[in-house]
């Protein structure tokens, strides 16, 4: 085991300097549309619910993407929870969220919608052990001597069974079998030829890139092997030649294990779990909200265009994955909307913002019917979700600042203010201002430079520019650029924003 050890550090390391050389920085970039950022997990949605939102909403209110819950085929496991999608038992696009046409229909309608479509593959394991396996496109599996006919897999194609039960030995983290879950054998050139086969048949379908689900539990050089051979994304979908596919790794990674981000960064970028825990514990007071003048780097986190960052994931939220409580959700709303309020403000990392089903039991599956088909998402004359779903996307204080995130593109922050303890506020060059009143009891009422230009601003959290009036706060800004600020503590929400096309 040493010796592979060895092996695998040398290889990485090689192929760490080949790979760097083509790709430039291509893998770490979205591919997005001129003027658009932010990538949206729509959880568990169906396939034809996300074509119709990339057009009606993502589209026109400036999203870059979305992430898409794994579209193998996957087993169905009894209750059917949410986390049945991540046990795979063949590499069919076919799962509750769609078939193949349903995707295909997908991307395409999103990639013209300015939408880019990246998935969350799944290729470090299989199913776990379950009696008379079945998949969610028919495919069987005797999950028990690790054959997977669908794909096909056999015992060959799996390292030997042990658990995953020492975070400080990499053989084993890698190696062995995440919570039961079949560890599918990376080194094997079959294995990756099939893991690959999934791949491109993805991007022949115009996906934008990919999320490694479990990239921690993986070998870097095996992972680098894989996506130096899937092929570049797929211009008939309005990619330009030459283009990589966009790559962000899960790895776990809040100090003191023997698998470190770090070892990943060549890929492509990695998913910052440092990044929600801390901001985590800043909006809820544990360490108030002046400390964020510095948040990135400095804060030990690997460098901004290496990551990728969220409030929260479909699993922390649910009190796994990493965090713990300090992580936000939407079940804390004004905690939760300043946090990505300060993430789609602030400069560091790729954001993805998360949409959510409502939950109690942190098993639970996505709304759904009797016979376990995902309900529609219903859209309400409010503009937000029915049916069971949250949509935190379509919450006025996070799309616009989305608005507010596009708008101040290439812009530094500058002229930081705090008021010593849990009020903040900042400048994004002369483009936008935000503050944020964090405070318990105390409200924020302050003159501040705003380093926008004369005129009249609508505050663009509580409300929207509305032709020649604002639907909620209106914004001074004098001569000098400064104007007064207000965010009582008891209102709905504890953020302000205003940028240069919110000017009236």
């Amino acid at each position: 085991m040493e010796g592979r050890r060895i092996a695998q550090v040398l290889v990485a390391a090689v192929l760490s300097v080949i790979l760097a050389i083509p790709v430039a920085n291509a893998q770490w970039n979205p591919d997005a549309f001129p003027g658009k950022s932010a990538i949206v997990h729509l959880f568990e949605w169906k396939f034809s619910d996300i074509a119709d939102e990339c057009e009606r909403f993502l589209g026109p209110h400036g999203y870059a993407g979305v992430q898409v819950s794994p579209v193998s085929e996957n087993v169905i496991v009894d209750g059917r929870p949410w986390y049945e999608r991540y046990q795979p038992i063949s590499y069919h696009i076919a799962s509750r969220s769609g078939d193949e046409r349903d995707f295909a229909n997908m991307t395409a309608r999103c990639n013209k919608a300015g939408v880019r479509i990246y998935v969350d593959a799944v290729f470090n394991h299989m199913t776990g052990d379950h009696p008379n396996a079945h998949g969610t496109g028919g495919s069987t599996a005797d999950t028990y001597d690790e054959k997977y006919p669908g794909v096909p897999y056999g015992p060959n194609d799996f390292n030997p069974k042990c658990d995953v039960n020492n975070y400080q030995d990499p053989n084993n983290v890698r190696n062995c079998e995440l919570v039961g879950l079949h560890d599918l054998k990376l080194s094997s050139e079959y294995v990756r030829g099939k893991v690959v086969d999934f791949l491109n048949h993805l991007i022949d379908l115009g996906v934008a890139g990919f999320r490694l689900d479990a990239a921690k539990h993986m070998w870097p050089a095996d992972i680098a092997n894989i996506m130096s051979r899937v092929k570049d994304v797929n211009t008939e979908h309005g990619f330009s030649p030459g283009t990589r596919p966009f790559v962000y790794q899960e790895v776990i990674d809040l100090g003191g294990e023997a698998v470190s981000a770090r070892e990943y960064l060549y890929i492509g970028r990695v998913t910052e779990f440092k990044y929600c825990a801390k901001i985590g514990e800043a909006f809820r007071g544990e360490n108030p909200i002046k400390y964020l003048v510095n948040f990135g780097e400095s804060w030990g986190f690997i460098p901004s265009n290496d990551s990728l960052v969220f409030i929260d994931n479909h699993d922390n939220q649910r009190g796994s994955g990493a965090g713990g409580s300090s992580i936000l959700t939407y079940k804390e709303p004004k905690l939760y909307k300043m946090a990505v309020g300060f993430m789609l403000s602030w400069p560091y990392g790729y954001p993805r913002i998360m949409s959510s089903f409502f939950f109690d039991d942190n098993n639970a599956g996505p709304p759904a019917d009797e016979q376990g088909n995902i309900l529609d998402v219903t859209i309400k004359p409010d503009m937000t979700c029915g049916n069971g779903w949250v949509c935190e996307h379509r919450w006025r204080q996070i799309y616009s600042m989305v608005e507010f995130r596009n708008t101040v593109k290439d812009t530094s922050v500058n002229d930081w203010w705090d008021n010593g303890s849990k009020q903040i506020a900042f400048c994004r060059g002369g483009k936008g201002f935000v503050a944020f009143n964090d405070e318990f009891g105390i409200d924020l009422k302050q003159t501040l430079q705003t380093c926008l230009p004369a005129g009249t601003y609508c505050d663009v959290i509580s409300g929207l520019k509305s032709g020649s009036s604002c639907t909620g706060k209106s914004v001074n800004v004098g001569n000098d650029g400064k104007a007064y600020v207000e965010i009582l503590h008891n209102e709905e929400d504890g953020i302000l924003a205003i940028h240069e096309n919110s000017r009236l």
